[in-house]
Parts: structure tokens; sequence; C-alpha cells
């Protein structure tokens, strides 16, 4: 078929703003984690970042340790997750922790997102999590906080070098 033909027969108007608007929807991102230091970076998956950026496309966004796992001269590495069957992951990204004390629990945050903006909620992580400087989860008493763009989410103790910033994503009224 010429291809006059075929932009003859190809939609145009109202559904081309409605098929933009549902494009930009799934590619733009809804928020992003910075990693911001070099334990972060090295904690991401392969694949999962892009300089050093994750990419945040749908919510809640739950973050976990890897537990896959192997010691290789001395040095702990990731064993990538298969996709077995229809079983669901419990979280969209899981962070390698190599320290020698573990800051990240397998089961640690999530982000959401509300009408009110976002939050970030522990999931009854043993070391919690500083969002913007206020500590949540970890006997605390407190689960769960608002995070703006810009905001620091520290996973773990005080003591931690898994250190994020949240940047905030596009919303409709940006399109």
């Amino acid at each position: 078929m010429p291809m006059t033909d075929k932009l003859a027969q190809h939609p145009s108007g109202s559904s081309n703003m409605e098929d933009k608007s549902k494009i930009l929807q799934t590619l733009f991102p809804k928020a992003v984690l910075k990693a911001l230091t070099r334990e972060s970076l090295q904690a991401i998956p392969a694949g999962m970042q892009i300089d050093g950026m994750v990419v945040i496309h749908a919510f809640p966004f739950r973050v976990g340790r890897e537990s896959r796992v192997t010691v290789i001269n001395g040095r702990i590495h990731r064993i990538e997750r298969p996709n077995v069957g229809d079983v669901k992951p419990t979280n969209e990204m899981y962070l390698l922790d190599a320290g020698d004390l573990l800051q990240v629990s397998r089961e640690h945050f999530q982000i959401e997102q509300t009408a009110d903006g976002y939050v970030v909620t522990d999931r009854g992580s043993k070391c919690g999590v500083t969002v913007a400087g206020k500590r949540i989860g970890a006997g605390t008493g407190v689960k769960s906080a608002p995070v703006v763009d810009g905001d620091l989410i520290a996973i773990g103790t005080s003591e931690t070098n898994y250190l994020f910033s949240f940047i905030a994503g596009f919303d409709k009224s940006h399109w």
C-alpha cells in the first residue's frame, strides 16, 4: 500500500491527542529515585538505573533487599531474580545490601501517590527509613511520612550509606 493511502487511513484529530496523552502517561516517570552515594548506586539492579536514577512508572513502588546473593572471592554478588510463572514479586526494586550490618529489610518501604502528594511508608523494616530528616518505622511509632520533590530518603539506620533523592514526576497538568 502506498504511503499516501496509509496516511489517509490514519486517524486524526482528538484521537491523536488521546493517544499522545496515553503514550506520555506510559513513558514519563511518575517519580524518580536518584542514588546519592556509591553504595546506593551499586545496590540498584542492573538494567533498572539510568545515570544513577531509578524511574518509577507506577505506585505503590515497593523497595526491599535482594536476598538472592552469593559470595565470590569474599564479595557479595547479586543473583538476578528469575521470572517464574505467575509469581508476583513483593517489591518493584530489590536492592543489594552489601554491608556487614544489613540496612535494608526484605520488604523495607513503599512510596505511594495520594491526592495530597507522595507518602513513604515503612513496611515493618528492622532499621527504619529517614524521610527529609524524619525517622519512620523501626520502633518510632510513626509508620509513614510525606515526601516532596528534592527530599532525601535514607534507607536504614543513621549510619546507612543507602541515600536517595526523591524527584517528583510529571502530572497530567504538565502535558
